[in-house]
């Protein structure tokens, strides 16, 4: 195979890709590459005003050649899957943050996907995790934010069975030959937030399953070792 089985691929960060977004980052995972961009904006939705708490939320897209044809542009950023995704990555991001300490702000990351080769989603969500922190760093140091609202970190990968073998971080090219396939999302203190699996082309067992998931689990540590690394200290550390 062209990748290892058991470990991620190569992750690049580069950080404040933006000049004008509160925070930003290019986040690449293999050849998968996600610009994630986040906007701090002094508004909220009504039922966050409801409730007197702050909104983080999520936007995906796919660029229209980010594939090996060309997608149309309204479909590449309105379809069914990009809003699952982004609906996905909604729910992440605001798993690790206190959305009371916000103020009357919301957070939107937008996460373009501006190269695919497998894991897109998981890309996002841990390019946009980098986005987010450095927005809520931003927000809290000039005195937006009223207090610190990041409770945790969130990172995520895919794993699955090719040939009956547990593969982590599967490329497109290992991913068309799965016979399941499983993304992960966890918090660094090995909390799940969300699992999407499917069987491909077989059933897979429950201990088949939790394997993939310890694998998931150590993978994620990783990303978020350097994720976190990359974005350096957060007030109240």
């Amino acid at each position: 195979m062209s990748v290892p089985r058991k470990t991620v691929r190569p992750i690049k960060i580069v950080r404040n890709y933006v000049k004008h977004a509160e925070g930003s980052c290019l986040f690449s995972m293999g050849q998968t590459r996600v610009l994630c961009v986040a906007s701090l904006e002094n508004k909220r939705p009504p039922h966050a005003e409801e409730k007197n708490i702050g909104w983080v939320t999520a936007e995906y897209a796919m660029l229209p050649r980010a594939g090996d044809k060309r997608t149309q542009r309204s479909r590449a950023q309105n379809g069914g899957r990009a809003q699952e995704i982004s609906r996905l990555l909604g729910r992440s991001f605001r798993a690790v943050v206190d959305l009371a300490k916000l103020g009357a702000n919301q957070v939107t990351i937008d996460c373009d996907v501006l190269q695919a080769d497998g894991g897109t989603r998981t890309a996002a969500i841990n390019g946009g995790m980098i986005a987010l922190a450095d927005a809520l760093k931003h927000g809290f140091n000039s005195r937006v934010i009223p207090a610190w609202p990041l409770t945790g970190w969130v990172g995520a990968v895919s794993a699955g069975l090719v040939d009956q073998e547990p593969v982590l971080d599967l490329n497109f090219e290992l991913d068309q030959k799965a016979d399941c396939d499983v993304n992960f999302v966890m918090t660094a203190s090995g909390k799940l937030v969300e699992v999407q699996g499917t069987a491909e082309g077989a059933t897979f067992s429950e201990k088949q399953f939790l394997g993939l998931m310890r694998m998931a689990q150590k993978g994620i540590g990783s990303i978020i070792q350097k994720t976190k690394k990359s974005v350096g200290r957060l007030p109240g550390e």
